[in-house]
């Protein structure tokens, strides 16, 4: 039993069942609902039967005078049929019930394994976004009524469309004529009524026929039309009665040729029909020619020259074709023109191709029968041979698609054999291509290459229109792209970031993947240095595969060029892997072939590559791909372009960046003393931090090392400023000092000399500050040290009963003055005392208008008795750093000794 689902219906109308002979008995309208005519047909589960079953629908509703509500029919067709034999896939069948006052469409399908909707759920419409699924939601908007009928293998979709009020007996009046302005006629006007068959042979002649001709229905029947009609040449088009014949209508003037030999002129109307077996046939009524008022459809005056209707408003050629209101964005235009295109012309294809700025491509934009995500964006020449049928710029007619393979690249694997495209052009400029094509040979002709480019001359303009607004937003969108991804790239200077910002702005805004090749230097190959996916399960897989294959060659022309090693690299793995697959366990399948298959749909599209060129060089280069069959946009490789240009400026100055700065950090390490030896019986420690970003050395400088006779020089010093030429400074005191003192010189002869040696650096030297001393352990566990203080803080010495006192005296600072006259003043450390020692970073460390100073370092150091150097060291640091809440601007250095109080028992 079949489960109807009531909510399909409008409430108001009833439930109308789905009975192909009666209608609800509720509906209670004067017009006739008698059934009185049926059409039906099955059409296969393949792509064209769509087409197909449009033109069943169309041509049949125009044989029984529907023309009203055609257009609404073939659209829910067309909707239900697709949702049939394309995404059920299975065979459908459309049944056509007239009555008086409407039409009614049936389509059902066998779907063996559908699930049935329960009675209480409500019946779920599904997005209008979606591609699929849209066909009930129509039925809801256009149909009078609709309903559904499920089985668990049949599935029954009906819609109802009434015909719209008119006045009874009237299609059309002409006006109120006197009897001296009708048309002349015989004692009695004659209609000769013929049918002719599918093979174009005449299958029935009337008794007018014989009276208007002279053959006798017996002589006739059987016979080619073709063989009696004299037919006029039209120059320009190849259309004949053959032709004329297979038109859905047709109407206009031709010959007979009677019996006595002679031509009757006649005016002719045509209408195609199917008979109850789906049979095609022609019903041909003719009239003499002079008498063509009785057949001939009235003038609706000059609406389509002018441009004006009968009602005296204006008409647009462009809505007439494309329909009112027409789509207001670019996509949605082009894919209503190629659908109509393909409507006019009864084709099972349909393409437009928009041209590039310099006319030399065309760029696929929509299609309708082809497989449109295969060649979405896709580019063919605008010139593919010689003459008129090898060029975009001229209407072309192509008979037979296997005598000319090529002809058009876009068609080639498609099944198509016969199609016509004409040109779409704007002031003289070629701005695209538009196409119809069938599966059959010699389906279209001159004619229909005239219809098409007269459909195509009045979209041309509004193409180009929305094309260019669309051009207009994409380089906005873009300028605001390039901005943001400048700013990326020039917030960074790590290499290793800079590679990650080039992939992550690629992808997914431009493709489906990136990789990022670098080369070192002229004599290095090509390095795979990232990869990213828009899918992060697929980068292991899609870096393998690039590591297989030999990298592209770094050529330094600008702009995309095609890669095709990836995708041709992905079929051979996916191939392999499926035919080693046939000799494995079924359980051993999945996993290894799956993951392949994956990851060779994600580059089997196109891959473009571009250089990164940054001071004429090639440093790498940037690879862009998109899945399978897909294709990149022009506008899009252009973008690339511009980006990649930034990103290997980018990319350069973070290798010039991180080249410098591991030379700075060498030679800043190369100022720095080597490991400090350990004094005995006393602690040492020392903290150092240099002002400014990757600085390791800056103008504050300590140092502790052995001098003869078991003594130990140690310095602390602030050289004026900060940075290179600071660090200049203190690499020349250190040195200087270690020298001198391994002579024996005293410290004020070191200190002397030392001032020299600054002096005669001329405009490069620098004053600078100096602590130094010698120390020399004591046998009694106390330390012995002279100290000379050249223009420095003076050292703090912290004693066992927490008092602190200056140890030294200032003196002048060093490289200001000649013939200094310093001197050296001796401390004695007890067990437990300690001396600090400091730069001026520590002690004019400023928060605001408050200072630390010497008093308040005198303040701390009181707080660290009986703790070790170390933890003196930690904790003068711990409270100059708390003192203020910015970071340090200058070289802070701190230098503590302590000498340990003896271990008691």
């Amino acid at each position: 039993m079949g489960l109807t689902l009531p909510g399909e219906q409008p409430p108001a109308s009833g439930a109308e069942h789905p009975d192909h002979g009666s209608l609800d008995p509720a509906d209670n309208r004067t017009r006739s609902s008698v059934i009185t005519a049926r059409a039906a047909h099955t059409f296969e589960p393949v792509g064209r039967s769509v087409a197909a079953a449009r033109a069943f629908v169309r041509d049949t509703l125009q044989g029984w005078g529907f023309g009203d509500v055609v257009d609404d029919a073939v659209v829910l067709t067309s909707e239900l049929v697709t949702n049939a034999v394309v995404h059920a896939g299975t065979a459908a069948e459309v049944v056509c019930l007239r009555s008086g006052d409407g039409v009614r469409i049936e389509v059902s399908d066998r779907y063996p394994e559908r699930e049935i909707p329960l009675q209480s759920s409500g019946v779920s419409m599904g997005s209008p976004d979606r591609e699929g699924g849209r066909g009930l939601q129509l039925c809801a908007a256009l149909a009078t009524r609709w309903g559904v009928e499920y089985s668990p293998a049949h599935k029954h979709v009906w819609f109802r469309l009434d015909l719209p009020e008119r006045q009874v007996g009237t299609r059309t009046a002409g006006p109120s004529v006197s009897t001296e302005l009708l048309p002349l006629a015989d004692e009695r006007v004659r209609v000769a009524v013929i049918q002719i068959d599918s093979e174009g042979a005449v299958s029935a002649w009337n008794d007018d026929a014989q009276e208007l001709f002279g053959y006798p229905a017996k002589q006739i029947i059987g016979k080619p039309l073709t063989d009696y009609a004299a037919w006029p040449h039209t120059p320009g088009t190849s259309t004949g009665i053959v032709e004329a014949l297979r038109l859905s209508r047709w109407e206009g003037s031709y010959g007979i040729r009677a019996a006595d030999g002679r031509v009757v002129p006649v005016y002719a109307s045509h209408l195609r029909v199917r008979d109850p077996q789906g049979e095609p046939s022609t019903v041909c009524l003719l009239v003499r020619d002079d008498e063509r008022a009785v057949l001939a459809t009235p003038q609706r005056g000059a609406a389509p020259e002018s441009g004006h209707r009968a009602d005296g408003q204006s008409t647009d050629p462009f809505e007439t074709f494309i329909g009112s209101p027409a789509p207001d964005d670019l996509d949605g235009l082009l894919q209503r023109t190629v659908e109509r295109s393909r409507d006019m012309l009864d084709g099972d294809a349909a393409f437009l191709l928009l041209a590039t700025d310099d006319e030399t491509e065309l760029e696929v934009r929509a299609t309708t029968g082809l497989p449109s995500a295969r060649q979405r964006f896709a580019r063919v020449p605008v010139d593919t041979g010689s003459g008129r049928y090898g060029t975009a710029r001229m209407p072309a007619v192509h008979e037979d698609l296997t005598a000319v393979p090529g002809a058009v690249p876009l068609l080639n694997g498609t099944g198509m054999r016969s199609v016509v495209t004409v040109p779409l052009k704007v002031e003289g400029r070629l701005t695209g291509s538009l196409g119809v094509a069938a599966e059959g040979a010699g389906r279209y002709s001159n004619e229909e290459a005239l219809r098409l480019q007269f459909a195509a001359d009045r979209i041309a303009l509004a193409v180009e229109s929305a094309r260019l607004g669309e051009l207009e937003r994409l380089r906005r969108g873009s300028l605001s792209f390039l901005v943001e991804a400048s700013d990326l790239l020039a917030g960074t200077l790590d290499r290793d970031q800079t590679l990650a910002l080039m992939a992550q702005m690629t992808v997914p805004t431009l493709a489906t993947w990136c990789a990022v090749y670098t080369i070192a230097d002229t004599a290095s190959e090509p390095y795979l240095s990232y990869v990213l996916h828009e899918d992060e399960e697929r980068i292991d897989g899609l870096k393998a595969l690039l590591g297989r294959i030999d990298p592209p060659e770094p050529v330094p022309t600008p702009g995309a060029r095609i890669w095709p090693a990836p995708a041709r690299a992905a079929h051979e793995a996916a191939l392999e892997a499926s035919v080693r697959s046939l000799d494995d366990e079924p359980h051993h399948l999945g996993s290894g072939l799956g993951s392949t298959l994956t990851t060779a749909g994600s580059v089997g599209g196109e891959t473009v590559v571009l250089p990164l060129v940054a001071r004429n060089r090639v440093i790498g280069m940037l690879v862009l791909g998109k899945p399978s069959e897909d294709h990149f946009r022009q506008e899009n490789l252009e973008l690339a372009e511009d980006l990649s240009r930034r990103a290997a400026l980018a990319l350069d100055n973070s290798r010039l960046y991180s080249e410098r700065m591991a030379i700075s950090q060498s030679l800043q390490r190369s100022l720095l003393p080597p490991d400090m030896p350990e004094v005995p019986g006393v602690e040492v420690e020392v903290i150092y931090r240099a002002a400014g970003e990757g600085n390791e050395v800056g103008g504050d400088f300590y140092d502790l090392f052995t001098i003869p006779d078991g003594a130990y020089g140690f310095a602390i010093g602030d050289v004026c400023g900060t940075g290179p030429e600071a660090a200049a400074v203190t690499g020349l005191a250190r040195h200087a000092l270690r020298l001198l003192a391994r002579e024996g010189y005293s410290g004020p002869a070191v200190l002397e000399r030392l001032n020299n040696a600054i002096l005669d650096e001329g405009e490069r030297s620098r004053f600078l500050t100096l602590l130094y001393g010698e120390l020399r352990p004591q046998e009694d566990g106390s330390a012995l040290l002279k100290v000379v203080c050249a223009g420095h803080p003076l050292p703090l010495r912290l004693r066992q009963d927490g008092s602190v006192e200056a140890a030294a005296e200032p003196q002048p600072l060093l490289g200001v003055m000649d013939d200094l006259e310093l001197y050296e003043q001796t401390v004695r450390l007890e067990p437990g005392d300690v001396l600090l020692c400091v730069t001026d970073g520590i002690t004019e460390r400023r928060e605001g208008s408050r200072m630390l100073g010497d008093d308040g370092l005198a303040e701390v150091l009181k707080g660290c008795t009986g703790l070790t150097a170390g933890a003196v060291a930690a904790r003068v640091m711990r409270a100059v750093e708390r003192f203020a809440a910015d970071s340090p601007s200058d070289d802070m250095a701190i230098l503590t000794m302590r000498v340990p109080e003896p271990h008691r028992n």
